[in-house]
């Protein structure tokens, strides 16, 4: 009997490999985040038919981005170790499959944004949508090293999709969240960067760490650790959080400069790991704390 998770040709299951597509582990920090932005936003409950509208509008939108940019980089994909095994390169979706599905999905994403939440967040979204799959992936990530730092704009902002959902517009708080994930992106990706080195040397991408070396990199890493840290202590200045919320801060940005200057001082390819899966920790942990402090000031 065959597994009942893959078929006989040890591929992945029809449906999986679309799932498998909208890379759905990038997707879920995507929605926390855009979630956290609506739950801030919000003086006590965010209106239900705007929590889960906005919550699957923003999750499809950003699958069919990530859809698109599988499409899109499927050759280089098929050079990565970490990616080979991805539905295109394997040859189990078409290219225009995967581009019927991806455009599908975005599209339903922004209609049920438009139509369920507000203008102003299916605005956001498409922006974000175009600026992930086309400015990103095809025009900065082949073309500059800095990509990750430029195209993070992007990537940074689910919390402003979530804030104008709640409240149709984009303040102060607002972009002060978008600087937290923009500042933790480098550090987050040039970790990955350089324990993949040899991969993305492969695909010929100009990754920091293949074009000006692994030094210079682990310094980036240093600096947009401090910046990143820096930023996180503005919400209890602006009045978006207290006490609490600082605590946690601090405490959760010391770790992840220790983590940053180990790997300046004494470099390895375990402790550059342990540096990425501590900063998807770090970013979760981070808005979950602003999110219990909201709560806390609400009692």
């Amino acid at each position: 009997m065959s597994s009942p998770t893959i078929d006989q040709a040890g591929s992945l299951p029809r449906w999986r490999q679309y799932f498998e597509l909208a890379k759905p582990r990038v997707n879920s920090l995507i929605v926390f985040c855009a979630v956290i932005g609506m739950l801030l936003a919000a003086p006590a409950m965010v209106p239900l038919q705007i929590l889960l509208a906005g919550t699957l509008g923003i999750a499809l939108a950003a699958g069919g981005a990530a859809v698109i940019n599988c499409v899109y980089e499927r050759t280089i994909d098929a050079l990565m170790a970490r990616t080979s095994g991805r539905p295109l390169p394997r040859g189990e979706v078409s290219t225009l499959q995967a581009l019927v599905f991806g455009c599908g999905i975005g599209g339903i994403g922004l209609a049920m944004l438009y139509y369920w939440v507000n203008a102003l967040t299916m605005w956001l979204t498409l922006g974000t949508f175009v600026g992930y799959a086309v400015i990103y992936t095809m025009i900065l990530k082949p073309l500059t090293s800095q990509n990750i730092v430029i195209g993070g704009a992007s990537g940074a902002m689910p919390p402003i999709i979530g804030w104008a959902a709640v409240t149709g517009e984009v303040t102060l708080d607002a972009v002060v969240l978008f600087l937290i994930i923009f500042f933790w992106t480098p550090p987050h990706f040039w970790s990955l960067a350089l324990y993949r080195r040899n991969d993305y040397a492969k695909s010929g991408l100009p990754m920091l760490p293949v074009t000006k070396g692994e030094k210079a990199t682990r310094l980036q890493i240093l600096l947009y650790t401090v910046l990143l840290v820096a930023v996180t202590l503005v919400p209890f200045f602006t009045g978006l959080s207290r006490w609490p919320y600082l605590a946690g801060a601090v405490a959760l940005g010391g770790v992840f400069l220790a983590y940053a200057w180990r790997l300046w001082r004494a470099y390895s390819d375990a402790l550059a790991q342990r540096t990425f899966r501590y900063s998807i920790f770090y970013l979760t942990s981070l808005f979950g704390i602003l999110l219990v402090d909201h709560y806390l000031k609400l009692l």
